[in-house]
Formats: C-alpha cells, sequence, structure tokens
C-alpha cells in the first residue's frame, strides 16, 4: 500500500448548527461547497466543501448525533490545522467575526506562532504560521 494523499477530513454538526455550520465554514473560512446532499433517509446533510480548488472537507448533519469532548487536547482525533502566512492578523480577523479563539502561542520545536479557535459546534481548528 501506498498513500498518495489525505482525501477529506470529516467533520459532524448537530442538525440545529448546520446552516449556521455551512456559513463558518465558507463565509468565515472561505471553504467553496462542491455540492449539497440531503440524504432523507438519515435526515441528514452532507456538504462536500474545497479549498483552493481542491477536496477537503465534508461536513456532515445528523439529528441523532453524540457528544465528544472538544478541545485541543482531548483523546482521538487531536485538531484540523490550517496554514496562513499572518496568524496574528488571521486571529484579529476571526476575533472581528466573533470567532471564539485561545491566546496565541509559539511552538517550542519551530519557534512558529499558532492559535487555537472552535467552529459553532466547539470543534477545536488551528491556525499555523507557514
Amino acid at each position: 500500500m501506498q498513500i498518495e494523499s489525505i482525501h477529506h477530513i470529516a467533520i459532524l454538526t448537530s442538525t440545529d448548527l448546520y446552516e449556521a455550520s455551512k456559513a463558518f465554514y465558507t463565509e468565515v473560512l472561505g471553504f467553496t461547497i462542491l455540492a449539497e446532499t440531503f440524504r432523507a433517509e438519515r435526515n441528514s446533510y452532507k456538504l462536500d466543501l474545497a479549498l483552493n480548488g481542491v477536496y477537503q472537507i465534508e461536513l456532515f448533519s445528523f439529528p441523532d448525533h453524540k457528544e465528544r469532548a472538544s478541545f485541543p487536547e482531548s483523546k482521538g482525533l487531536r485538531h484540523l490545522a490550517f496554514a496562513v502566512k499572518d496568524v496574528v492578523g488571521s486571529r484579529n480577523w476571526l476575533l472581528e467575526k466573533g470567532v471564539r479563539t485561545e491566546e496565541l502561542r509559539v511552538d517550542s520545536l519551530t519557534n512558529k506562532e499558532f492559535v487555537f479557535f472552535y467552529d459553532p459546534n466547539g470543534q477545536p481548528l488551528e491556525l499555523y504560521q507557514l
């Protein structure tokens, strides 16, 4: 087996936060919609999102979702990180949009700045300095 790349990341939102999550990933983070499908048998949406033309995220809504611990140091999938050229400016932009962020940190191994922030469901996301 030879893995070529990461195909996508799946993120689950509650049904009541689907529209807010859709707006967050498209209007705040700048992903574009490739396809939006309502799956009636599951009462669920599947939203395929791309960044810079590359398929990246599947956003699912489920009416019977289960809550899970959601902070950067949770056990399991830790967080999703995005590379940016200006962490400080990007954090300030998120704050202006009303997005909850943590304080800036510095990676002790690379000396690069990074910051955690949260989507409408409390999913931890990260901006990491290029």
